[in-house]
This record gives C-alpha cells, sequence and structure tokens, in this order.
C-alpha cells in the first residue's frame, strides 16, 4: 500500500533509563504487525537494542530506527537511550522527530532526567504524549504522578485514557474523550475520571473561541469538534496528552497506538524546516553570511533534500547513513550532491530500517525516514540535495563533551591501526572526540560522560581489535606573570668557527587574563637594527612555547624590547634570538612567575535530598557555587570547578547521588594554581630539555 507524507508519523521515545522505552517499542511493532513475537531485554532479542554492548548491559546505548504500518498510517519509532552520557543520540533522535513520546515511572515518578529531556522537547516546541508507564507495579499510582508532571512540567499535562485498576489489577485503561467505560469503575476512580474528562472537554473548548462560546452555551461538542480541536491543541503544544499504560503486559498499546494515529501531526501539520541557500562550492565551514533563509516544506513535488541524522559503522556492511527526506522523493542508485562537503555522491539501494534489519525500498518520500550504505563522504549532520538545489539545513549541535580520556595503544599493531578507527568512530557518534594534544603530545578521547567513553573504548576493542591504556589526561596548564620584570641578556659565542654576538634589554608586564601576547619594540638610534627585531621577536616565542618554571607555554603577557647592542660581524639572527630568548626568561623569573590552571563552568541538575552532599564535595574540590535555581522541581546548582579538580570529582558525584545527578561542562577561563599544589606540579614538571639556544 503507497504511504502519502499526510500519512507518516516520525515519533522518538524519551525518558530517563529504565522507564520501558524499548519494551513499548516492542510491543507497538508486534501490535503493527512487523514483528511475529515480542523480544525482551533480559534476551537479548529486541528489535531496537540489538548490538552487543546493549545486550551486555540491558539498556540502549544507540538510537535505533524502526517502523510499523497499520490502517494506512506508517509509524517511524526512534527509540533513544535514557542515560546523559549518550545525549547525541538523543539530541539526534530530536532532530529527526515530529513529536515526542516521554515516559514517566507509575512508582517512582519523574526523575533528574526527566526534566532535562523534557527541557529538551520543550527547546524545539515538539508536541508529546506523556505515558505513565508500569501501573501494573505495587504502589504505583496514576494521580499522584499526574500531580507532579502538572507541578513540575506543565499545567498543560491533560489525561485522555484513566486506568481501570492499579498494581496486578489493572487490567486496561477507560477513554476520557468518549467518556466509554467510565460507568464501570469504582466510586472514586469513577469520580476522578469522570472529572478528568470534564476537565479535558474544557481545554479543548478553550483552544477555540467558538467553540468556547458554544460549550458555554450547551455544555457540549459534538465528535468532530472535540477530534480537531484536540489534534490542533496537541500540535501546538497547548494540550500534552497523558495515557496509563504497562509495556511489559501490553496494556494501553492499541490505546496509544489509536491515538497516535489520529492525534499525532504528520510532517505536513509540523510544516516547513528552514535551510539556507548555498552558493556554488561553498561548505557548511564557508557559507556566505549573506545566504538567503528559506523555507524546505515536506512536499514531493518540490526538489529532493535530505538531513542525515545518524551514521552507523557496521563492520559487514560498512557506513550506513540515516536520513529523513525533507522535500521531493528519492530512488535508489540516484547520483546526489552533499551540499555540506560540496561534492556528489552515488546512492547504493535505499531501505527502511528495522533495527539491525534493512527493510528495501526503491523510493523514499517527503518526510519519511530512509538509509542507504557505503556513502564515501557523508558524516551526521551533513544535507544531501539532487542536482537542481543548493541548500543547507544547520548542522546538528551535539554539545561540548564533559569529560575526557587520554588513551595509548598497547601495541604496535594498535598504534597502526587506531587513527582510522577513531575516525570510524567519531564519524559514527559526533559527540566523541579526539584530539592530539599539541602541548601535552597524548592522544585524548572527549565525550559525555565515563559510561559514554568506556563504551566507545568497548567497541575498539570488540569491533576493531584495538587495545589501548587509559589514563586521565594531563591538564593543560599554563604559565603567566603577576607583575612588571626587566632584564638584559648579552649572549657571545667564540670558540670555534664563526662568532655570535646579540645584547637584548627588555621588560615584562601582565595582561589581562585571555589577551594572549603583545610585543613592542621601543628601539631607537638603530641599537637593534629593524631585521634583528624580528629575530627578537620570534626567540621570545619560542622561549613562551617553553615556559619559564614549568614547561607550560607562557600567556597573557606584554614584552618591550628597547634596547641592545650589536657586533659588526657576528650578530646574526639566531644570535638574537638566543638573547631574546634568555632575557625574556630572566624578565619573568623577576616578575612572580605563576601557574595557570583551566577552571570549568559546571551546571549540575542535582535531586534535592543530595544537594547538602554535592555542595560539600563540590567545595571539597576546590569548586565555587555561582548560583542556584529550581527547574521542574529538580535544583540546578552552577559552579566553577578547577579542571583537573572535575576529572576526579565526575565519578564521586555519581557515587553521592547513586547516578542521578546530570552535569554538562564548558570552559571558563583561566586562574593562578594555589602554591601549595603550584609546588607539587612544577616539581613533577621540571624541565627534561635545555632552555632554547642552552
Amino acid at each position: 500500500m503507497a504511504i502519502s507524507t499526510k500519512d507518516i508519523r516520525n515519533i522518538v521515545l524519551i525518558s530517563h533509563s529504565g522507564e520501558g522505552k524499548t519494551t513499548l517499542v516492542e510491543d507497538l511493532l508486534f501490535q503493527g504487525g512487523t514483528i511475529s513475537r515480542k523480544g525482551s531485554i533480559s534476551d537479548g532479542t529486541t528489535v531496537s537494542d540489538y548490538n552487543s554492548d546493549e545486550k551486555f548491559k540491558k539498556h540502549s546505548i544507540n538510537l535505533s530506527v524502526s517502523f510499523y504500518e497499520k490502517d494506512g498510517v506508517k509509524v517511524n519509532l526512534i527509540d533513544t537511550p535514557g542515560y546523559f552520557d549518550y545525549i547525541g543520540e538523543i539530541i539526534s533522535g530530536i532532530n529527526c522527530a515530529d513529536m515526542a513520546l516521554l515516559l514517566v515511572d507509575a512508582v517512582s515518578g519523574i526523575k533528574v532526567g526527566t526534566i532535562k529531556f523534557w527541557k529538551m522537547i520543550a527547546e524545539k516546541n515538539m508536541p508529546a504524549i506523556i505515558i505513565i508507564n508500569k501501573l501494573d507495579k505495587e504502589n504505583s499510582d496514576f494521580v499522584r504522578v499526574l500531580g507532579t508532571l502538572q507541578e513540575s512540567l506543565s499545567k498543560a499535562c491533560i489525561p485522555v485514557y484513566y486506568p481501570a485498576g492499579l498494581g496486578n489489577k489493572f487490567n486496561g485503561v477507560v477513554n476520557l474523550i468518549t467518556k466509554e467505560g467510565i460507568d464501570k469503575l469504582d466510586g472514586i476512580n469513577k469520580n476522578k475520571a469522570a472529572e478528568f474528562s470534564t476537565a479535558l472537554i474544557e481545554n479543548i473548548s478553550e483552544s477555540d473561541d467558538k467553540l468556547m462560546e458554544k460549550y458555554l452555551e450547551t455544555g457540549e461538542l459534538s465528535d468532530n469538534e472535540v477530534k480537531l480541536a484536540l489534534r490542533a491543541g496537541i500540535i501546538a503544544g497547548k494540550i500534552i496528552p497523558v495515557i496509563p499504560v504497562s509495556s511489559e503486559k501490553g496494556i494501553g498499546i492499541d490505546e496509544v497506538m489509536n491515538f497516535i494515529k489520529i492525534y499525532a501531526p504528520s510532517p505536513l501539520d509540523m510544516g516547513p524546516r528552514e535551510a539556507v541557500n548555498v552558493l556554488k562550492d561553498a561548505t557548511s565551514e564557508s557559507v556566505d553570511a549573506g545566504s538567503t533563509k528559506v523555507s524546505i516544506a515536506p512536499d514531493t513535488g518540490m526538489n529532493f533534500s535530505a538531513h542525515v541524522l545518524k551514521t552507523i559503522s557496521d563492520p559487514f556492511t560498512g557506513q550506513i547513513s540515516i536520513f529523513r527526506v525533507m522535500s521531493g522523493s528519492l530512488r535508489s542508485n540516484q547520483s546526489v550532491k552533499n551540499v555540506t562537503k560540496s561534492a556528489s555522491e552515488k546512492l547504493g539501494q535505499l531501505f527502511f530500517m528495522k533495527g539491525k534489519d534493512m527493510i528495501l525500498s526503491d523510493n523514499i518520500i517527503a518526510g519519511d525516514i530512509g538509509a542507504t550504505a557505503k556513502l564515501k563522504i557523508t558524516e551526521t549532520g551533513d544535507t544531501l540535495c539532487d542536482e537542481r538545489n543548493s541548500i543547507m539545513f544547520s548542522k546538528i549541535n551535539f554539545g561540548e563533551p564533559a569529560i575526557s580520556f587520554s588513551i595509548k595503544p598497547k601495541s604496535r599493531v594498535d598504534e597502526d591501526k587506531i587513527s582510522g578507527v577513531l575516525v570510524k568512530l567519531s564519524s559514527e557518534d559526533p559527540s566523541f572526540a579526539v584530539v592530539r594534544d599539541s602541548q601535552t603530545h597524548e592522544l585524548v578521547v572527549s565525550g559525555m560522560g565515563e559510561m559514554h567513553l568506556k563504551t566507545v573504548i568497548h567497541r575498539m576493542e570488540e569491533r576493531y581489535g584495538v587495545h589501548v591504556e587509559i589514563g586521565t589526561p594531563k591538564v593543560a596548564y599554563k604559565e603567566t606573570i603577576m607583575a612588571k620584570g626587566d632584564a638584559q641578556y648579552r649572549h657571545k659565542k667564540q670558540s670555534g668557527g664563526a662568532g655570535q654576538f646579540a645584547e637584548v634589554w627588555m621588560k615584562v608586564e601582565p595582561l589581562e587574563r585571555g589577551a594572549g601576547f603583545e610585543f613592542v619594540d621601543e628601539v631607537v638610534g638603530g641599537a637593534i637594527p629593524k631585521p634583528f627585531i624580528g629575530s627578537c621577536e620570534k626567540g621570545i616565542k619560542i622561549a613562551m612555547s617553553e615556559g619559564i618554571i614549568a614547561h607550560f607555554p607562557v600567556v597573557d603577557v606584554r614584552v618591550t624590547v628597547y634596547d641592545g647592542k650589536t657586533h659588526p660581524v657576528d650578530s646574526k639572527d639566531i644570535a638574537f634570538q638566543i638573547a631574546a630568548a634568555h632575557a625574556f626568561r630572566q624578565a619573568c623569573q623577576n616578575a612572580k612567575p605563576v601557574l595557570l590552571e583551566p577552571v570549568m563552568r559546571v551546571e549540575l541538575a542535582i535531586p534535592e535530598s543530595n544537594m547538602g552532599d554535592v555542595t560539600g564535595s563540590l567545595t571539597s574540590h576546590r569548586g565555587r557555587v555561582q548560583g542556584m535555581k529550581i527547574e521542574g522541581g529538580v535544583d540546578v546548582l552552577s559552579a566553577e570547578i578547577p579542571l583537573d579538580e572535575m576529572y576526579k570529582y565526575s565519578n564521586e558525584l555519581k557515587s553521592i547521588t547513586a547516578g542521578r545527578a546530570t552535569y554538562t561542562m564548558s570552559f571558563s577561563h583561566y586562574d593562578p594554581v594555589p602554591s601549595n599544589l603550584a609546588q607539587k606540579i612544577i616539581a613533577e614538571n621540571k624541565r627534561d630539555t635545555p632552555v632554547y639556544g642552552e
């Protein structure tokens, strides 16, 4: 059966870990006829969690895409991990979906991750359905959890179904839109359901002035009026429907599927997406500032365009690119243009993903999510177009990595393979970054959390056979001065061969933090000829790179060369470089040199019960609290903490809060290291190479 864009639903499932997303996907695929039997997480047989590391850990690590078709509607299900360590996967999922299913536990209710994920949904203005799951569990409480949703997330959270029973008596749901089944509930629940039903209809009527007027006059609305107004309210974000479910027992699944079919937005409902016209041969790094913004509607009659949302490195198939078609349609074996890279790509066979399985297709239309294999240059976030089209969608912002490890190959074989493997892994996961630190000469991998990095390193070993040793990366300290200093240095070399002579007088003074380096020439009367002034600056820069107290780069200093002497024969470029380097070191030694350390800006989302322990621990790690606020019932603490302490603190934070706290981290500034710590660092980094010219 041919599916049109209006019949497509793109749904991303989001929740704190353990709320039942993957099991719900199994239910939906089974009820939708895509699979013949439901898999289980414990057996490692689910469609979504198909990687070996997911089967071993019993939770989702990667974004996965699957789909079902029922009653003329195709529903793409994007299952995402529940741990913030894998936030890149969640960001990709949100970027390609039109609606979110947010799952909440009917026993424990809202968790820290729930608040974070809700904030991400709200920032995208994405319509959402909230699933209160596990109503079959002992101590489950639909009304209590609903109250916390309304208090912590939004007053617009309105139940559209009500549970018939709780715990082991939970056996179905009652429709609050049609009121069918309310009379069969017991007294208390019957009254509560009727109250919720009335509130729902009132909320629906408030979405339109004419409906409100009719409702106030007659006290009722027609079924069609309710349906149209409820759908419009959901798409506009004015109503957030809440549905009780047990994904483990499959209760409420039919109702969820029916609700998605009728009320979830199609790509047409969500309207155009913004892009920019790109000049010929421009790339994402060189898009002209004057490029005009354009709206790309999900219209199959328009030129083809697509946004790549996920790249998978499959050891058998090769690179798989998962994309959403934004406009037009795409055929197998078609040539397309990667506008981001300003290069052409030849597509192979197209297919739809069902977890790890590939369902072949010759055509993918606007609004749908498909995939292809073995593209040569295409990466996550790239824009693909037909040759007549030159538009580009915004690159996906995956945020800044929160934690880093240094890694070192264990053997020569590992060393030969590691570069290519790291390129593949970073292409597959843009939230994973790799750099060769120019200062410490270490290979440093960075990610969103310790769990994230250990997962990537496990993949290196299992998938590619590359083994590494893990260490805490060296902190990129810097040096500067706190006062003014003055020095002069004469370099004279007469032994063997041509002589060398140069004398340089200079003064140094501190600049404000982040200012860098400033060179000033105040030499008069030709005491140092102009060609050798440049030699002096070059020598100073070399000395700055070598450091003055602990072999770390010197920053934020103004150097003024104001006098010197030359020799008519022996003065040379190299002589003035050496003299200036020595003069610089001596001047800085007279100017209160200090060691600087990077300080990070950290935002922590913490359960209220752990706030005291966290702030105490933060202080013990030289952290400084900058502010505190409450977002959706969760305490959010802003602080500054030295990077060296943050390496140690991340594990301690996880231990204190039993893994319930999350944090984001970004560079803030450099600060002087306390003298007692600085002496230890200086002793550990004694100069092991000679000063330039020695």
